[in-house]
């Protein structure tokens, strides 16, 4: 039998505070008539760098990404990319980046949130595992680059262990009852 999150209409907001340096996130995340949006404000510091990003994310109903939007307030930068939710993105010109095909995630270095969309879309069940090419957008770079990573539920809606195929990285991420990290060792913590 195969785990499913509860179908649930969402209009969430959530904390989390990075361990390893300064900072915070503020996200909210709301169901839409096509699927969900997720908008976010992060602040704090990299190598010693200080950024301060507000993303967006349109997901569709199988929470596939459909629409990123990035900007960096202490650098000007914005990075936005769009996707058909099963492997082709596209830059704000409308031009295919051939580079990120096959990504249907996306995992940008400064908040957990961008696990709930694989742990959510793939709806694992126990012990079951799955690699996938993800677009990896690194805080305050904002170069997209795409990369292997693994995701194993140990216990579903509550523990997944995730693997940076492409880094050698690994933890075990405790979630809520909607996939949202409330634990992620060592990295990000969420605040109550």
């Amino acid at each position: 039998m195969n785990f499913t999150f509860p179908m649930t209409v969402l209009d969430k907001a959530t904390r989390w505070e990075p361990m390893d340096r300064s900072g915070i996130e503020h996200l909210h995340v709301r169901t839409t008539t096509g699927g969900l949006v997720a908008q976010s404000v992060v602040v704090g510091t990299h190598n010693d760098a200080e950024y301060g990003i507000f993303y967006r994310v349109v997901l569709d109903a199988n929470w596939a990404v459909r629409e990123l939007e990035i900007n960096d307030t202490a650098t000007d930068q914005k990075l936005v990319l769009s996707a058909d939710g099963k492997g082709k993105w596209f830059d704000a010109n409308g031009t295919h980046v051939a580079g990120l095909d096959g990504c249907v995630d996306i995992d940008i270095s400064a908040t957990p949130f961008t696990n709930t969309l694989p742990i959510r879309r793939l709806q694992l069940k126990h012990g079951a595992a799955q690699v996938l090419r993800v677009v990896y957008i690194p805080v305050p770079a904002l170069k997209p680059v795409a990369v292997e990573q693994r995701y194993t539920c140990l216990q579903p809606n509550r523990l997944y262990r995730y693997e940076g195929l492409t880094s050698g990285f690994m933890a075990e991420l405790s979630t809520d009852e909607d996939g949202f990290v409330v634990d992620y060792p060592g990295l990000f913590r969420r605040l109550s």
